[in-house]
């Protein structure tokens, strides 16, 4: 083959590709929950509103499938690897006592993933290790359970009924505030709580979710963006 016909021959199949991975790109998230209970459903039906695909799970395969049932559209079931696998982004949805367990499970799955941990950790529930996260900080104990992900704190600071009753309301918004480490994590979980119809408030690294943890001034604050961001002294934007 002489060498312009073989450049040719070469463009034509770059072209060929080029619409598969424009098409690649434009896909949505897929979410993954570990639990599906009455954290990880409400979550999931915000994020399948706004046309993400949702696999929820749970260690009965049964309730996940009852809960995806009762959701529909893009909702599917599966185990708690099936869901890690599945998802993009991994929403971490259960008593925070269970996080040592699932993260012995499923680090590896997770690895180079975004994990939102939206467990809030209880010492009369969860023992030493709610503990442990109350003293030093529940992100940061979450971290250590689930080496490699990129973990943001989310979702945790507001009960899940103020959560499904506050969604999309006419502005101003309710604000809910998250922190991570990883910069491109946080721009992402920062979407999806916009897409959850609320105003993402960054709040900053992960040592600094202690802010909105249980105990804490931001903890089922209820604000409005501004308001949060006072309330935790942050700088206004």
């Amino acid at each position: 083959m002489n060498r312009p016909l073989r450049r040719r021959t070469l463009l034509a199949g770059l072209c060929a590709l080029l619409p598969a991975r424009l098409a690649l790109a434009a896909q949505p998230l897929r979410i993954g929950t570990i639990g599906a209970g009455h954290v990880g459903s409400t979550l999931a039906g915000l994020w399948l509103r706004a046309g993400y695909p949702v696999m929820l799970s749970a260690s009965d395969i049964g309730s996940a499938r009852a809960a995806a049932e009762t959701l529909g559209g893009n909702a599917q079931a599966g185990t708690p690897q099936d869901a890690a696998r599945f998802g993009d982004v991994v929403l971490l949805a259960v008593p925070y006592g269970a996080l040592p367990a699932v993260g012995a499970s499923l680090h590896g799955l997770l690895a180079g993933k975004i994990v939102i941990d939206a467990c809030n950790p209880y010492p009369w529930r969860d023992g030493s290790v709610a503990r442990t996260a109350r003293q030093q900080g529940a992100g940061l104990v979450t971290q250590s359970f689930f080496p490699g992900a990129h973990v943001v704190r989310a979702f945790n600071s507001e009960d899940m009924s103020t959560i499904a009753a506050e969604a999309h309301r006419a502005p101003p918004l309710l604000g809910i505030p998250y922190a991570g480490d990883d910069p491109a994590a946080m721009r992402t979980v920062g979407t999806l709580i916009a897409e959850a119809g609320f105003d993402p408030v960054a709040v900053g690294p992960l040592a600094s979710a202690r802010l909105f943890q249980p105990g804490s001034d931001g903890f089922e604050a209820s604000l409005t963006a501004p308001d949060l961001r006072a309330r935790l002294g942050l700088p206004r934007t």
